[in-house]
């Protein structure tokens, strides 16, 4: 099912072909086995690296393509389509660690870090989520305590995408009443990991947890300044949450067209599926759905790339996109019966890994507390907000 999407230049045609031809070839022979043995391709993961996908929004100089968050969504969207568990990896590995990091580093951490997050050499995580503090981001208990020039951290992170193999973790830390993000190492001496997390989806895609015990580190490796990781982490949900939601995106797109595929081949009664009204009415809503969270996203992304902060955009395409990708995948299961309940089919792996969209990057009530405050806000400033 072509798109064109209207802000695509001829780079992003380029690159979505690039993409699509990649994961024709390296990921949908083994995104069912990936699922399966919940196997994480770290060969396949070091080799996006190569071909500029992991450093896509970073600057040619420090190992990456220089191209911009539409080329994420992009390369987001496409691997979704076949293995949403790799595009998650690589969303936490290629946008919430090296992007933030390069945005907000010191010069010696774009030139040491950068050049290894953005090659593959080392693989990223993000790590912001706590056993206490999941949807409340802010409630964290880790912290960072300073001695003269160094900082002596404590704490745990779970839930974290890509720690069980990670070599390289943005954290944060209270430092105080204040918030600071650090650049921690798994070489680090009292740096440890935890179990793994055995998921119901989005398997493949490694979770687990990390510990902090007296680990000390110079304050060269603060990232951003003392006491300002606030606006990083707020302004960092937001770009995540949109580009995240095009994994979704990636889902539903999947789902429809496996669906389209089989209610043409498939006949009951002597009739194709197609040609039942039921039928008929599913597929027209699943378009519609698909097709209406895919124009939202890019349209979300066009804002949120002129404004970080815009909460509202970015809260309401990942809300939209999770939920549809999600209600999509049922409706795909339903049009192939029981064939569609089976592993090999592949198709209710799109279910499972769809229902991680309403918890990860902020569950659906939090983004509709968010939506619901930042239209409050807009409306009383301005009346004519929804015009």
């Amino acid at each position: 099912m072509e798109r064109m999407i209207a802000t695509e230049k001829e780079e992003h045609k380029s690159l979505r072909e690039n993409v699509r031809d990649f994961v024709k070839k390296k990921v949908e022979p083994i995104c069912i086995k990936m699922d399966e043995e919940d196997m994480f391709p770290i060969g396949l993961f070091k080799e996006m690296g190569k071909m500029g996908y992991l450093g896509v929004t970073i600057p040619e100089e420090y190992g990456g393509s220089g191209m911009d968050y539409l080329s994420q969504g992009i390369i987001e969207e496409e691997i979704g389509y076949s293995s949403a568990s790799l595009a998650l990896s690589y969303g936490a590995h290629s946008n919430l660690c090296l992007d933030s990091l390069f945005r907000n580093g010191s010069s010696m951490q774009r030139e040491e870090y950068v050049p290894k997050l953005s090659s593959g050499q080392w693989i990223g995580s993000l790590g912001l989520t706590e056993p206490s503090s999941g949807s409340d981001a802010l409630a964290m208990k880790t912290n960072a305590t300073k001695n003269g020039d160094s900082f002596t951290i404590n704490g745990s992170k779970t839930l974290i995408t890509n720690a069980p193999y990670s070599d390289f973790f943005l954290t944060y830390a209270k430092t105080g009443d204040n918030y600071t993000a650090f650049a921690i190492l798994s070489t680090d001496e009292g740096f440890s990991r935890g179990k793994k997390f055995n998921k119901m989806g989005m398997r493949g895609s490694p979770t687990g947890e990390i510990y902090f015990q007296n680990l000390k580190i110079k304050e060269d490796r603060i990232v951003g300044k003392p006491g300002g990781a606030k606006d990083i982490i707020l302004s960092g949900l937001n770009i995540e949450r949109i580009i995240l939601s095009f994994i979704f995106v990636g889902i539903a797109r999947r789902a429809l067209e496996e669906s389209l595929k089989y209610s043409i081949e498939r006949k009951q009664f002597g009739q194709h599926l197609y040609e039942f009204e039921m039928i008929q009415d599913k597929l027209a809503t699943m378009y519609t759905k698909y097709e209406t969270a895919r124009i939202m996203a890019y349209e979300s992304l066009s804002r949120v790339q002129e404004d970080k902060m815009d909460a509202l955009h970015a809260a309401s395409a990942i809300l939209y996109a999770a939920e549809i990708s999600e209600q999509v995948s049922r409706e795909a299961i339903q049009i192939h019966g029981g064939y569609g309940y089976v592993k090999d089919s592949g198709i209710e792996r799109l279910l499972r890994d769809a229902i991680l969209g309403q918890i990860g990057a902020g569950t659906t009530e939090i983004r509709k507390h968010i939506i619901s405050g930042a239209l409050v806000k807009q409306f009383k400033d301005n009346p004519r907000i929804l015009e």
